[in-house]
């Protein structure tokens, strides 16, 4: 366990369940990172309270029955992400909305996100159905960072699931969740001690972290 006070601060942004928030901050014990923040554009979702019973610092909900129109939601919402809440990583976790690019530009490089399927297959909604009409062997989920496309950004790690003979969409979703669960804080805190790090549009793994991947059976981006 890493015992040094000096943490990185990191913010979480979300639409629903906050699974992988829940995982982030679970990991808080094991790696120099905090979450210092939490942003929701839904006030209903259920990681607003997953936030809240890990006492979060700053948890923040624009949501967009609150605004006059979804402009002017969004405006307020990155307003206060890039003005307010400055910290070492913004990671999307199930959250809902396409990043504009003003955003993307601003966030180059500390903005990742997790994607369940193994990119470039299958960007967008209903992956694991996707999955399945496609008859494929393999799933998984990828974190990357985020462009102004959709799930188009650098890939940095993978993890991969086999599909099994009478697979679901819910078997396939619960079998890829607990991997996404594995995956994204080992990459967040790579990222922030600089054993992974993006230089000069190249992705740079250390020995180190190489060699925990390959032990996690994780996949890195060549």
């Amino acid at each position: 366990m890493i015992t040094n006070n000096k943490k990185s601060q990191i913010t979480v942004l979300l639409s629903g369940r906050g699974s992988n928030l829940e995982a982030i901050l679970a990991a808080q014990l094991f790696y120099n990172y905090q979450v210092c923040c939490v942003i929701s554009d839904n006030k209903d979702a259920l990681g607003l309270k997953i936030a809240e019973k890990y006492h979060v610092p700053t948890i923040k909900c624009f949501d967009r029955l609150d605004y006059p129109d979804k402009v002017s939601q969004k405006k307020n919402l990155y307003n206060f992400l890039l003005t307010e809440k400055a910290c070492d990583l913004v990671c999307l976790a199930g959250f809902m909305q396409i990043i504009p690019p003003e955003v993307t530009d601003a966030l180059q490089k500390k903005l990742i996100n997790i994607h369940p399927s193994l990119l470039p297959k299958f960007p967008g909604l209903d992956t694991h159905q996707k999955v399945l009409d496609a008859n494929e062997l393999r799933h998984g989920a990828t974190v990357h960072f985020v462009d102004a496309g959709v799930d188009t950004g650098k890939i940095i790690a993978q993890v991969t699931v086999s599909v099994t003979t009478g697979e679901t969409q819910e078997s396939l979703a619960k079998k890829v969740l607990k991997e996404e669960h594995r995956l994204y804080p080992w990459v967040i805190a790579k990222l922030l001690s600089r054993q992974i790090r993006y230089q000069d549009q190249e992705l740079i793994y250390t020995p180190e972290a190489t060699a925990e991947a390959q032990k996690l059976d994780f996949l890195l981006s060549k």
